[in-house]
């Protein structure tokens, strides 16, 4: 069966709005084999799975303003190991900006973020998946990246590290779920600097200690998840939590991994998205949902939803749902740069 028809409003939309992917893994491809985010590679590469879903040419093609770019720790590496490769793969990302001739720019603020629209380039927004990248940087903590490019940090990711117990189910293995002093300490020093405190990933109850010891008057975000009130899973958000992330004013981002998304009896195509997003506007208000797709970080998206491109299609699919146009603007970026310009003007 062919994809649906993306309708010329749901195109027209998708290239008037300021569209931000709070979590793309496109750094991680380059890493594995070199391949390059300024050319054009095909859609369908590996069928869409894994990787290969973005590159710069399908990112303005899709309509992609801006997006949190992450940089991901290999947990297996030693505490110095981490750092050194971090500093690497950043530095990887500058010479590809630079490369880019202007077509990504770095945004350290709202204001900048701003800036760089305006000349009709990409924002890039510099994101840590996995604290543990600072660990052996404990004094300086995300002070020790440069030019303070750092806009996020996700405290864990799909290991249990030094601050605290993922939510995969490796975190059987920790019989203390809590976040530990040094998460507590991690916390602090980002509520400091205004960087963002993601807490995708994140085991329940390490989950509640971060927003016990958190910054009350900072948002807090999830940058890229599903919800447990329409697919229980381990990876995803019950309604507890979706409140107190939109309690702080802060937003949650849903992912597109299909396996994480998709109920008994419920939709097979793209709209499973918007389902989810629907589960955080009906308990979190309409202020409180973003988009944070994990492209490129090894997932499988909806089937039509595998390519940069297809962002379009998502407009669709909630134009097709009968969203307005203003949910549909506050739910691809609007919202998130709200509480972009309250933590960083």
């Amino acid at each position: 069966m062919s994809a649906p028809t993306v309708s010329e409003e749901a195109r027209a939309l998708a290239r008037d709005v300021e569209l931000v992917d709070l979590h793309i893994d496109t750094m991680i491809p380059p890493r594995l084999w070199g391949y390059d985010p300024l050319e054009r590679h095909p859609g369908a590469i590996l069928g869409g799975r894994f990787f290969g879903h973005l590159d710069v040419p399908r990112m303005f093609e899709g309509g992609l303003s801006g997006a949190m770019w992450s940089i991901t720790t290999n947990p297996f590496r030693g505490a110095k190991k981490r750092w050194a490769v971090f500093q690497r793969n950043l530095q990887r990302l500058r010479d590809l900006v630079a490369r880019s001739e202007g077509k990504l720019a770095f945004a350290r603020t709202r204001r900048e973020y701003d800036a760089v629209r305006a000349t009709g380039a990409h924002a890039v927004m510099l994101a840590i998946q996995g604290g543990n990248a600072l660990q052996a940087v404990p004094d300086e903590g995300p002070a020790a990246v440069p030019d303070d490019l750092l806009v996020r940090v996700t405290l864990v990711h799909l290991t249990n590290a030094v601050y605290g117990t993922s939510s995969a189910p490796v975190s059987i293995l920790r019989r203390d779920k809590h976040l530990t002093a040094a998460g507590r300490r991690l916390i602090e020093q980002l509520n400091a600097q205004r960087v963002f405190v993601d807490l995708a990933h994140i085991h329940p109850i390490s989950f509640w200690d971060a927003v016990e010891v958190h910054d009350a008057t900072q948002p807090l975000i999830v940058t890229h998840t599903g919800v447990n009130g329409v697919r229980k899973h381990w990876r995803n958000l019950d309604d507890d939590q979706i409140r107190a992330v939109a309690d702080t004013g802060g937003v949650v981002g849903i992912m597109y991994q299909d396996s994480f998304l998709r109920r008994r009896g419920g939709p097979t195509d793209g709209a499973m998205v918007v389902e989810h997003m629907e589960h955080v506007i009906d308990v979190g208000g309409e202020d409180a949902v973003a988009l944070g797709t994990d492209y490129d970080g090894a997932i499988t998206p909806p089937k039509d939803l595998r390519c940069g491109t297809s962002y379009p299609r998502l407009v669709q699919h909630m134009l097709d749902r009968g969203w307005g146009e203003t949910r549909i603007r506050k739910a691809l970026g609007l919202n998130y740069l709200r509480t972009f310009e309250a933590l960083r003007p």
